[in-house]
């Protein structure tokens, strides 16, 4: 399945736009308007960073607060560091533990939210942000000539950016297209 997601200015180069698409023969339902009184970039299927991110932070919770635990109790076994002099050697190591349990749920938090807000989000963070600054989206989906006839009459209206994708996993619409994207 190939892709075509060009960015419009306003309301009325997107309606100008659509309406050229469909004189020059290409399916309606093959044929999107993102933006204010069109589909969302939700009902569209573009992928929400924020909950990309939390997905990654998730997955590194479990790994990293085991790991910490596991690393906090094996250093305080293994220099026999007193935190607390009242506390019997299992306390102080149990102890260490728990504190390097906190510091891998901290490293999660941290670097999962922000690898996860930076980089798997692909392209969906920009087309979302000019969303939000009231630009509109035309999405077209369907084969290669249909994405080319597409091409060449949205250059028409020069849109602020142009690009094709293509999704060889056929997964849904811009969901995790970062590692198939190609220029048109």
């Amino acid at each position: 399945m190939n892709y075509l997601v060009a960015v419009l200015p306003d309301r009325i180069q997107a309606e100008a736009a659509y309406s050229a698409l469909e004189k020059a023969g290409l399916p309606s339902s093959q044929v999107n308007i993102l933006g204010d009184g069109y589909l969302s970039a939700d009902e569209f299927g573009l992928i929400d960073p924020d909950k990309q991110a939390r997905k990654q932070s998730n997955r590194l919770l479990w790994s990293l607060v085991t790991f910490g635990f596991v690393a906090g109790y094996a250093f305080n076994h293994l220099t026999e560091v007193e935190i607390f002099p009242q506390f019997a050697r299992f306390g102080n190591e149990f102890l260490a533990g728990i504190l390097g349990g906190i510091a891998g749920a901290l490293g999660a938090g941290l670097i999962g939210r922000t690898v996860g807000l930076t980089v798997s989000s692909g392209d969906a963070l920009p087309y979302r942000n000019r969303l939000n600054a009231g630009k509109y989206l035309i999405a077209v989906t369907g084969n290669e000539d249909l994405i080319r006839e597409a091409t060449r009459v949205l250059r028409q209206f020069e849109p602020e950016n142009i690009q094709g994708y293509t999704d060889y996993l056929q997964k849904s619409k811009l969901v995790g297209i970062d590692s198939t994207k190609a220029r048109m």
